[in-house]
Parts: C-alpha cells; structure tokens; sequence
C-alpha cells in the first residue's frame, strides 16, 4: 500500500482497522506474512516498528516469533532420549522432570523467562528441605533451555540466576578403624566384607555390586573392577561402565584382609568365575533397600551420626592412605577418581606404588588396632577398684 506521503512501502504492509488504529505485517525469511504482536496508534509507530523487524532480517537476527511455542514437557523428553545417558542419569532427570519442574510441564519455552525461573526457585527453597534437589533440578533446566536456544526456539536461556545449580556439599565424615572394624561386626556376616572393601579399597557401592569370582586374586590380594552395576529407581540392576576410565582398575588390598577375603568367598559368594561376590540371603543381587537397613541398625549400634553413610567409608580409605604416606595421585588411582584438572596436575602412580599404599595402609590400621587391644586389656576390672588398689 502506498504511504501517507504516497511513495509504496518497500517492506511490509500496513492497514487501518475499523478501531482507528493500525496493523503492521512484514514477510519472514520463510516467506510467512506475520502480524505484529500490537496496533500501532499512528502509521509512523507501524513504520518504525517494520523497519525494526526489516533490520533484524538483514542482521541475521530474526526469530520466529511462533519457534518457542513448544510445549516445554515434550521437548525436555525429547532430550532426554536423544542423549545417551547412563541408566541412573536417565532415571534421575525422569525424576526431576516428574517431580521438581512441574512448574513448567504445561508452558511453552518461550513462556519460561527469567522472573519465572527465580519465582520457581525461590518457592522451593522456601517451601521444601532440598536444596540440593533443587540446585540438580535447575541445572537441567537450564542445559534444556540451553539447547532450546541453539535449535534457535527462544533468543535467550532464561536460567540466570549466578550459583544456583551448585551444590554444596557437606563436610565428609571420617570413621576411626575401631569404629570400620565395629560396622563390619554390627551389619552382619554376609556384609562385613562390604564394609571393609567400602573403606579400605576403597569401592564404590555399585562397583562392589558388580564384582564377580573372576576378579577376585586372593593369593595377590588383588581386585579388578571392570565395570558398575547401579540400582535403578525399579529396584532392577543395570551393568555398566564405572564412573569413569580412571574406574576401571585393580585395587590392591592391604595384607590383614586376606583373611576376610578368604572367609566370604568360602562361605557367601556364588559359585563359578561368574558368580557374584556379594548376594543377598536368597541368593539374589543384594537391593539398596534390603542393606540400608542393615547398615542404619548398624550404625545406630556402634553410635555413629546418623548422618553417616556408607559411601563416607571412602573418605576414611582416603584418609588412612594419605596418612600413611600416599600421594593425592596415589589415592585417586586406588579410589578411580579422574579428571581433567587431575590429569594435568598429579603424578603418575605405577602398580608398584600401589602396593607400597596398601602395605602403609595394612601397618596403619594394625597399629591402631594394637591401640584398642592394649586399651582394653590396661583397663582396670571393676573388682580391684572396688578392693580400692
């Protein structure tokens, strides 16, 4: 249509409705005629509305402005199953989704912005205990809005909010070796082995899960963990690869656990080199469930916080190991922890030095055994303090 001044417009159309005031529509780079999101009360406001939208065609800066008018439910789904997640992962983030980002199930992405994003975060911190839920739930949040922007639905990752997918994390517990030794009585015979690979090794929960008879050398006190077999949220275990490459390794045990060693492959582990070492008493994979109760009442029989969890058995191994003269790289090769900061900073670590960690390690916890022993056996009976000597 020609303008007021009767010259044609060379971008985009403008009308006037029947209100009085004016509607602008411009061609997309698809083609599309779209109609602004508002009138305009003078075709000057129109005009300079269109030469805006003309711009940003020209810069490489347009967007659609129908793109984010995806269901945000559908496309986190859709990412979820487009990556390749290890089965925990994916349960995890199924689990997020279902349970701390319901807030945002039923918007579409561009409807997600930032003041929605602290209004969502905000309640949950005031409302529930966990923080650490949340700080996980945002994090995926925004890795989902992140990849929303690169697919180019919404222009800008709503998720701004400086440290909140941070975790912090609670000061580690370390248990004495009188207080390991007492764990490994209180949860029972089957498990004691458990405890003591969960601190001395030191291995995973998943790690121990997976260990079969073939990776056990009892002569060398050698254990090979090849891989990982987590519990899913089903109760099912999956294997898979450990936590990482650094993972995939041979934990050379200090000397006083052949015996241990020794006695649970006689008397509880499965048959055959593929037999598992750790079952439970029906001879199935041992469940989360079914030992987080052996190991609550075990705990609150030695007296230990309750706070205390199995996988802080690790912490000890590191501790006990350093103390004994290991290297930080040392006690990242024995526990398969790896990274890329790791990689560049710490030292090697060879299979001899391993063994030099583990003879420290067997001397370390003797000695502090011998303490106990000698303890007990100075202290006085409770018939000589009542003759008084």
């Amino acid at each position: 249509m020609a303008n007021s001044k009767g010259r044609r417009r060379r971008f985009g159309a403008i009308r006037r409705l029947p209100s009085g005031r004016y509607q602008a529509r411009y061609p997309g780079p698809d083609g599309v005629m779209r109609p602004a999101p508002i009138t305009f009360e003078t075709t000057a406001d129109a005009d300079d509305w269109l030469a805006e939208k003309q711009t940003e065609i020209r810069r490489g800066e347009w967007r659609d402005p129908d793109a984010g008018a995806v269901g945000f439910r559908a496309y986190a789904d859709k990412w979820v199953d487009e990556r390749q997640l290890a089965a925990l992962t994916r349960d995890l983030y199924r689990y997020l989704l279902d349970k701390h980002l319901t807030a945002f199930a039923d918007l579409d992405l561009d409807e997600i912005t930032a003041p929605r994003v602290r209004e969502w975060r905000a309640e949950r911190l005031r409302s529930t205990n966990a923080k650490t839920m949340t700080a996980k739930a945002y994090r995926l949040l925004k890795a989902i809005m992140e990849t929303a922007v690169d697919d180019e639905l919404i222009q800008r990752n709503p998720c701004r909010i400086r440290g909140a997918g941070k975790e912090k994390a609670a000061e580690r517990r370390i248990a004495t070796v009188a207080q390991v030794d007492a764990l490994a009585d209180a949860v029972g015979m089957r498990w004691r082995l458990m405890v003591y690979l969960g601190a001395y090794g030191p291995m995973r929960p998943e790690e121990l899960a997976g260990l079969r008879r073939r990776d056990i050398d009892l002569e060398g006190l050698r254990v090979r963990v090849r891989f990982a077999e987590p519990e899913r949220m089903n109760g099912r275990r999956v294997q898979g690869d450990t936590k990482s490459e650094a993972g995939t390794r041979t934990v050379i045990l200090p000397a006083f656990l052949h015996r241990e060693l020794r006695w649970h492959l006689e008397s509880y582990a499965e048959p055959g080199p593929e037999g598992l070492i750790f079952v439970g008493e029906k001879g199935a994979p041992f469940r989360r469930s079914t030992f987080g109760r052996k190991w609550r009442r075990a705990r609150e029989i030695v007296g230990m916080p309750e706070g205390f969890r199995f996988y802080d058995l690790r912490h000890t191994g590191h501790t006990l190991s350093t103390r004994s003269g290991a290297t930080l790289k040392d006690t990242m090769v024995r526990a398969g922890q790896s990274s890329e900061k790791a990689a560049l900073i710490y030292q090697h670590s060879d299979e001899e030095r391993q063994e030099e960690v583990a003879a420290g390690l067997d001397a370390t916890v003797r000695k502090a055994r011998a303490a106990v022993a000698k303890k007990a056996a100075d202290k006085p009976s409770g018939t000589n303090l009542a003759r008084g000597e």
